[in-house]
């Protein structure tokens, strides 16, 4: 099987990619904390009153706050029907208006030639044929491609921008023969499903003098959201911006953001990076953009402002966590992220080193050995690696830090559909760090992390403490497409620890569980850090119970 444009940018199976949550201001908000206080009644009771409050939202088009409301009711009700439909259906929302906030995605749609915008469908779908994890169902992909002109014919965001009147007749017919081509007339191929897509395109341009390309990239990212949760369409400024995140820089202001309750808050600040100079603070909440506050516009839409090119300026406003006010004029450049960070010992007397890692990129293996080499030169005799709110990254940086602790046996085994997916990454003697070894983790641990994570649990090499992590136990491949600039990650297999267990909505769960309020966060205080003052006397244990030479 021919190996995708990644593999031949890159060593082999570097395009095996975790979910990867950074954006080039590394906003991440799909692991956000609940929010939604769920009545003590039954559990029937429960979602009736999640499902009103959620269509009062839709009704209001406050996609955002409903796609947040319905994730945080999943993880009390994670296998209701309803909630998972509707999520889907407020992330189609929220994802158009990301879409249409992206200036490469509608330059796209208005400069691709439409013969050219078919044929990246086309390749879109062969893609999904040959690397999808599932065998695809091309009626339930067409389905769905129906589902997606649905709802941009509703959203006011999609409306708005191509003038088009929802309640229209002409609207209604649209989507009525757009339903008969994709739905009531199931394609059996994916040849088939792209000739329907093209025919509902030049129907759209008949009939509402829509641009048929747009139609064509509504089709697109509908098409790939039917896949799986993490599979994607990825237009040409966040395909550039993917690659950024696995060389370790990006072009912004070296922050990474949550965006949920419609806030955008600064979680994390990159050294030397222009919000670090200009004194952002984490806790710092970001409430104006180029003169736009939140939430008269989107807190998704303010991160999408705060990107551009570099040596571009952008004002903002933030309030810190004193409450203070602070304007501020900040120039977008060229940022270097490190994936490890914090490298010193906490412990003198016993030789207890900690770092840091905040992702995996191409660059990690190296920093680790730095990292490790630097707390050697300082007298360490035992290590606390802390990989809280890590959202993955690079499958090979994962697995070349593993290698450094695990001295034999499986680190991890990927397992797909194509034969190429099956794969089993082991472990080499030579090069492996011996000492006690105690792993941080909570539930934003995911991905990559979970890789590393379910490594060192499964091979006794090392002790765990905080809390399980975030179940996200699949592999994804970035591919870059030939027609258009922009490109699609596809989930192409599972992943499963050195015991054969899946990582996938199970997580990986703790040696030593450390139950607290607000868990899932790492404190910026160090002496406040229950988990790892957990960690720290689990280790000193360990150091205690070891064999003298």
């Amino acid at each position: 099987m021919p190996m995708p444009p990644l593999a031949r940018r890159f060593p082999p199976f570097t395009r095996l990619l975790s979910i990867v949550l950074l954006a080039t201001l590394m906003v991440s908000s799909s692991i956000a904390q609940p929010r939604i206080r769920i009545p003590a009644a039954p559990a029937s009771q429960a979602i009736e009153v999640i499902l009103e409050a959620g269509q009062q939202l839709e009704t209001n088009q406050r996609w955002n706050a409903a796609r947040d409301h319905y994730r945080d009711a999943l993880r009390q009700f994670p296998d209701h029907d309803d909630l998972q439909s509707r999520l889907k259906t407020a992330r189609m929302h929220t994802d158009l208006a990301r879409r249409y906030h992206d200036a490469s995605f509608v330059d796209a749609y208005r400069t691709t030639p439409l013969n050219r915008c078919v044929a990246g469908f086309g390749e879109i779908m062969l893609k999904v044929q040959a690397h999808h994890f599932h065998q695809p169902r091309w009626a339930a992909i067409a389905r769905h491609c129906y589902r997606g002109l649905e709802i941009a014919c509703s959203d006011k965001v999609f409306t708005s921008h191509h003038k088009l009147d929802p309640a229209a007749a002409e609207t209604r017919q649209f989507l009525q023969q757009a339903r008969q081509l994709l739905v009531d007339r199931p394609p059996a191929t994916r040849q088939q499903l792209q000739e329907a897509v093209r025919l509902v395109a030049r129907q759209g341009q008949q009939q509402l003098g829509l641009v048929p390309q747009a139609v064509v990239l509504e089709c697109n990212c509908a098409a790939i959201m039917a896949l799986d949760k993490y599979s994607s369409y990825l237009t040409p400024y966040q395909l550039d911006e993917m690659f950024s995140q696995i060389e370790g820089n990006f072009v912004g202001l070296g922050i990474e953001l949550t965006t949920s309750d419609n806030r955008l808050k600064v979680v994390r600040v990159i050294n030397n990076g222009p919000a670090h100079e200009a004194g952002i603070r984490r806790g710092d909440q970001i409430v104006t953009v180029a003169g736009q506050s939140i939430p008269q516009i989107t807190a998704d839409h303010a991160a999408d402002l705060l990107r551009g090119p570099e040596g571009s300026p952008v004002t903002l406003t933030i309030v810190t966590a004193e409450n203070k006010r602070r304007e501020l004029m900040l120039r977008r450049r060229r940022v270097e992220v490190a994936s490890v960070e914090s490298v010193k010992i906490l412990d003198r007397e016993l030789g207890i080193g900690y770092f840091k890692i905040v992702s995996f990129q191409k660059s990690t293996g190296d920093d680790v050995d730095d990292a490790l080499w630097k707390l050697h030169r300082e007298g360490m005799n035992s290590l606390v690696i802390d990989i809280r709110d890590n959202p993955g990254g690079l499958l090979m940086g994962s697995v070349e830090v593993s290698d450094k602790f695990v001295r034999a046996g499986t680190i991890v085994s990927t397992r797909g559909r194509a034969a190429s997916e099956d794969i089993d990454y082991q472990a080499n003697e030579l090069g492996t760090w011996k000492m006690p070894l105690v792993l941080l983790m909570n539930g934003n641990s995911a991905s990559a992390s979970e890789v590393f994570a379910g490594a060192i649990r499964d091979t006794k090499r090392g002790r765990i403490v905080g809390q399980t992590s975030y179940g996200k136990g699949s592999v994804q491949g970035i591919f870059p497409l030939t027609n258009t600039t922009a490109g699609i990650r596809l989930t192409t297999a599972r992943f499963y620890s050195p015991s054969g267990r899946a990582i996938s909505q199970q997580g990986v769960t703790p040696d030593v569980i450390v139950r607290m309020a607000d868990s899932n966060s790492s404190p910026a205080n160090a002496e406040l850090d229950l988990v790892l003052q957990t960690g720290l006397d689990v280790l000193r244990h360990m150091v205690a119970e070891r064999p003298k030479r």
